[in-house]
């Protein structure tokens, strides 16, 4: 099959969910293209990216923030193009039927990579990239239009109950729910629950095994290592995992703990100046963006793994942790009691509740004995839900159902 992914930015270092399907797709032998409104430029970038040559295989929509300029080239772009679609040009610059979008070459500059593209399935990713696809359907340049919701495209929507997609909802052939959270959010947005297909985003299990390449670090048994992996924003809620660790060490300031938190993001400084007051600059430790090796290696060393969210939906840092049979501790938000089974893999906790997490790590700490038991548990369950290589192989079928008008 073609397939074309639309995305708003690529790559994106956290955004492994995309990269999974997207590789997994070009390893069974399919041709993969990637649209994009930004190529985003990372130091540190996940080594697929090269080894996969994804780059090659992205194209930017790249429409210019300067009026003139984007007038200019958007005369070049609809002369050169006309006689590829003639109709579909002139439509896409009908500022009757479509307004400002059309006034502002939105259109024009959306529709131009598709003119002599045609996909078997157009997979966007997010709903605002779902919205930009559905002119490619009106105007007929493209046929099945499938939108994966992940989670902040889920909240964006909360506040007018999803009518910021109601012509999505309406264009669109299907759409992906990753988890019961989002399932029922799409319900609450009014969208067919016919149109709505489930399939959770996953992990690869080949690279994510405890015992692997790194294994040659051994533990301290005399530190006690509390890692995070996470952007640095709101949503992640670090600050109250920080002040967890505060609370415990107050408790028992005689524990050697480190509490080493992966992860970039605008929350930085701020959660920096939040570990000098409280004095734990010895203990935590903000490393960072780290490439998937990196953070494999951080795992391997590991011995609980924290998350205190205050908003999320299927993370899959708690897969990767679980993968690495690593006990956890993470809020209930979201989905998140579909990944951790709580007092089996992990505990779940209120979110914006730090002395709730302190009590959950008291506990592992004080039942290290547990720590083995409850990481078993964790991997056989990812091994059952979220393999990536097993999700590939059905999201192929999914879209080969999609172009069967199943």
């Amino acid at each position: 099959m073609k397939v074309a992914h639309i995305i708003d930015e690529f790559p994106v270092l956290s955004e492994t969910f995309v990269l999974n399907q997207i590789t997994g797709l070009l390893d069974r032998g399919h041709e993969v293209d990637i649209f994009v409104n930004r190529i985003k430029h990372e130091n540190v970038v996940h080594p697929d990216i090269t080894k996969y040559n994804l780059l090659q295989r992205t194209y930017c929509f790249s429409i210019p923030t300067n009026k003139a300029l984007r007038l200019l080239r958007g005369v070049f772009l609809a002369a050169t193009n006309f006689h590829k679609n003639p109709r579909a040009i002139l439509r896409a610059l009908n500022i009757a039927q479509h307004g400002r979008k059309a006034f502002s070459l939105q259109i024009l500059y959306t529709i131009i990579p598709f003119l002599e593209k045609n996909y078997d399935v157009i997979h966007c990713h997010f709903g605002p990239s779902g919205n930009r696809a559905v002119i490619l359907k009106k105007l007929g340049l493209q046929k099945t239009i499938l939108t994966t919701f992940h989670g902040c495209d889920i909240r964006l929507a909360k506040e007018d109950r999803g009518s910021v997609y109601h012509r999505l909802f309406e264009v669109g052939d299907s759409f992906i729910s990753i988890s019961n959270y989002s399932f029922k959010n799409l319900l609450d947005f009014g969208l067919d629950k016919n149109k709505i297909l489930y399939h959770p985003v996953g992990i690869d299990l080949r690279k994510f095994s405890p015992g692997g390449q790194f294994s040659e670090s051994p533990k301290d048994p005399n530190l006690i290592r509390i890692l995070t992996v996470a952007r640095l924003v709101d949503e992640k809620g670090l600050g109250y995992g920080i002040r967890a660790i505060d609370k415990l060490l107050r408790e028992y300031p005689e524990l050697n703990v480190r509490y080493d938190i992966i992860g970039g993001g605008p929350l930085r400084e701020e959660l920096a100046e939040l570990v000098r007051d409280l004095k734990l600059n010895e203990v935590v430790h903000l490393l960072g963006p780290q490439n998937q090796d990196d953070v494999i290696a951080v795992l391997e060393r590991a011995h609980v793994f924290l998350l205190s969210s205050v908003a999320e939906v299927l993370a899959l840092a708690l897969m990767e942790a679980q993968a690495m049979e690593l006990p956890v501790v993470a809020t209930e938000v979201g989905s998140t009691d579909e990944v951790v089974i709580e007092g089996k893999s992990g505990f779940l906790v209120p979110p914006r509740d730090a002395d709730a997490l302190a009590d959950r790590l008291k506990y592992l700490i004080e039942h290290r004995d547990r720590w083995s038991e409850m990481g078993r548990f964790g991997r056989k369950h990812v091994e059952q839900h979220y393999d990536i290589d097993k999700l590939n192989d059905q999201l192929v079928i999914l879209y080969q159902r999609l172009l069967d008008g199943q």
